[in-house]
């Protein structure tokens, strides 16, 4: 089923095709079962195969049919700029640093005076205005061009147009007063209206009671998974120190849940009459609180996990763990076949499979009589194990490992636990105001503790292994050397042995040959940042930076737009660089003349050209293309992001009849020259 989704996804194959693919399997299959008993035993991997092409047909069905773009009425296959549209926000509206942004089904295009249904996702951005009066359901009539959603194109980047479609968003529009008119009347549902009026309580219940800024915002994220009072800088540093799951609604949270309410429920258990109600009150208790959670995929996939757990305890059937995680990863890539690539999924998968398979053979490297002692380090057990599997998936998203995530969990693992029944025990008591105002001090108090050990274990030189780049293969041949290691150390297997053994040299010699592409790599490179000049020149492992400095002040730009491509080609920062000389606007590279323009010069003319391999336009500057060409033999022109794009498209037009190619970065994404 997961090969299915992946190869339409990449393949985008018609879904009529997966059809009859599936048809013609299910046939395949009856007919099998009218030959004798034993041809079909003789043939039963025959039947397998077939079986297994059912799932995989099944896999791509699932993305055929979640692809917006497949939809015959997805708005992308009729809009037009001059086009009204009528969109219906799917949530209340959340205020950013420099705008208020909110996600928004489009209901229909205003075409010649008539409304076409449609279907697709857009995000709006209103610029802040006191007088803006939107909230979940409000209908606004949008008087302005969308623009697709696109990726800066920067090497090693987010792709956040990927991240977009799978939620069947495509397009976004910034929109000013004048540009767009509320409409009277809301779509609102009973259903929806419950729950953000629910998720509205429980955040008016912690804002009440608990002050302090930073404390507050984890106490949101913490308890419901509101994470838009959460300060980046805070969630940075539980990333980088390995318990970023905190923050994460996700199976611990709902372990919590479900343990809590197994002890409220065993009085029930007891009596024959009321022995139904307590599974009934569990599962009801952790879809509540899934659904009030926002219903992430990291939540649904628990909550559909317990439900099997309390379902087969009811029913007096303990089945295989192994089949629950599959039976749940089933529902879910069912209800959303792009969950597959979100990064929570993965890693929850991954853990909780680590921890299944290996947190009991960890266990047992210590004999340990003290109860309390043997409880901590049944605890750190836990922590290991889920390691083992996780550690390869989090290099290859994060491109880092946090080195001390042994010491951050032992504390922070508990401490969580304990301040997010709190936050429950205060929703509970919150009708008491002397009462729920000591709680929220308590709980204020133990966020700050938690919180301030993080931050100083971050500081720590070491704690963090950052610029760490593998591929989806070296990935792979991660996890299966540490399940063959693994597999050898727990039950003497030369197969497992065979296999890490093997996994192992595989990725040592793709790593090799990576560093050894690097050292040998020579490059320019024009990145895609919005209103910035930003060009690295790379020399093996090596890169000076030029531009502008105002770039390197800026933490977010520089991380965002910077920092992947330079963990991508594995290079440092130098101040020196052999072979790179720089005169006024100048550049001589390996051999390769550089222009840099930001500001008019003017050349005179000469008998015979000057050839400039590479000239990079930035800013505004009073420049011909015409009167440059009569003075220059320009071979390439590059647009930086500084460049208006008024400007950039009258100057793409003299490239084109002058007949010299050309790159925009901001529509193309970032411009690489490699140097031979």
């Amino acid at each position: 089923m997961i090969a299915g989704i992946v190869l339409q996804w990449h393949g985008r194959l018609n879904a009529a095709t997966w059809w009859i693919v599936a048809g013609v399997t299910m046939l395949i299959i009856i007919l099998f079962f009218l030959l004798p008993f034993f041809k079909q035993y003789r043939y039963a991997y025959l039947n397998g195969i077939f079986i297994s092409l059912i799932g995989f047909s099944l896999g791509a069905l699932l993305a055929a049919d979640r692809d917006i773009r497949n939809d015959k009425q997805w708005l992308g296959n009729f809009y037009q700029p001059n086009n009204g549209i009528i969109v219906t926000l799917d949530e209340p509206p959340v205020e950013k640093t420099k705008s208020i942004k909110a996600t928004a089904s489009v209901s229909y295009l205003i075409q010649n005076g008539e409304a076409k249904a449609v279907t697709g996702k857009i995000i709006l951005y209103f610029k802040k205005d006191s007088l803006l009066k939107l909230d979940y359901g409000s209908q606004v009539l949008l008087k302005k061009p969308l623009q697709e959603i696109k990726n800066s194109g920067n090497p090693g980047g987010f792709d956040y147009k990927r991240y977009c479609l799978f939620q069947e968003i495509t397009h976004q529009v910034y929109l000013k007063p004048g540009e767009f008119e509320i409409l009277g009347g809301k779509k609102q549902t009973a259903f929806k209206n419950f729950i953000y009026a629910a998720r509205e309580w429980v955040l008016n219940i912690l804002r009440t009671n608990i002050k302090g800024e930073k404390e507050l915002g984890l106490a949101e994220a913490l308890l419901i998974g509101y994470k838009d009072d959460l300060e980046q800088s805070l969630v940075q540093s539980y990333t980088n120190t390995g318990v970023v799951h905190i923050i994460a609604i996700s199976g611990l949270h709902l372990g919590l849940i479900y343990w809590l309410l197994s002890i409220l429920c065993k009085p029930l258990k007891k009596n024959k009459n009321t022995r139904w109600l307590s599974p009934v009150i569990i599962i009801t208790g952790l879809w509540l609180f899934s659904l009030l959670a926002g219903a992430q995929p990291s939540i649904l996939r628990s909550a559909v996990m317990f439900t099997c757990i309390v379902l087969g305890e009811s029913l007096s059937r303990r089945s295989s763990i192994y089949n629950t995680m599959a039976v749940s990863a089933f529902i879910l890539l069912c209800i959303n076949p792009y969950w597959l690539w979100d990064v929570g999924f993965q890693l929850s998968y991954a853990a909780v499979l680590s921890i299944i398979i290996f947190m009991r053979p960890i266990y047992n490297w210590f004999y340990i009589k003290n109860k309390a002692l043997d409880f901590i380090w049944k605890l750190n057990a836990v922590t290991l194990a889920a390691q083992i599997l996780t550690v390869p998936l989090s290099i290859y998203h994060f491109h880092q490992f946090p080195n001390l995530f042994f010491i951050t969990n032992f504390v922070a693992v508990p401490l969580s636990s304990i301040i997010l029944l709190g936050e429950i025990f205060l929703c509970v008591i919150f009708f008491i105001p002397a009462l729920a105002t000591l709680v929220g001090k308590v709980l204020e108090w133990l966020i700050w503790l938690m919180n301030s050990y993080i931050e100083r274990i971050e500081v720590i030189k070491f704690s963090l292994w950052d610029g760490l780049q593998i591929n989806i293969i070296q990935a792979i041949l991660l996890v299966l050397c540490a399940a063959g290691i693994s597999r050898w150390l727990m039950d003497k297997s030369t197969a497992g042995f065979k296999l890490g053994l093997f996994s192992l040299l595989g990725f040592i010699g793709l790593r090799s040959y990576s560093f050894i592409k690097s050292n040998q790599q020579q490059k320019v490179v024009v990145y895609n940042v919005p209103q910035k000049a930003a060009i690295d020149f790379i020399n093996g492992r090596d890169y000076k930076f030029v531009g502008d400095s105002t770039l390197l002040a800026d933490d977010f730009a520089r991380n965002f737009h910077l920092k992947p491509a330079r963990i991508l080609f594995r290079i440092k920062e130098t101040h020196t660089l052999s072979n790179l000389r720089a005169t006024d606007n100048y550049i001589d590279y390996h051999g390769k003349r550089i222009l840099l323009l930001d500001s008019s010069i003017a050349f005179a003319m000469e008998e015979i050209k000057p050839t400039i391999d590479l000239l990079v336009i930035s800013k505004n500057p009073k420049i011909y293309m015409k009167k440059l060409a009569a003075s220059l033999d320009i071979k390439q022109v590059v647009f930086d992001g500084s460049v208006p794009a008024w400007k950039a498209n009258y100057w793409k037009k003299d490239c084109d009849s002058l007949k010299i190619p050309w790159h925009d970065v901001t529509t193309k994404g970032a411009f690489v020259m490699g140097i031979e």
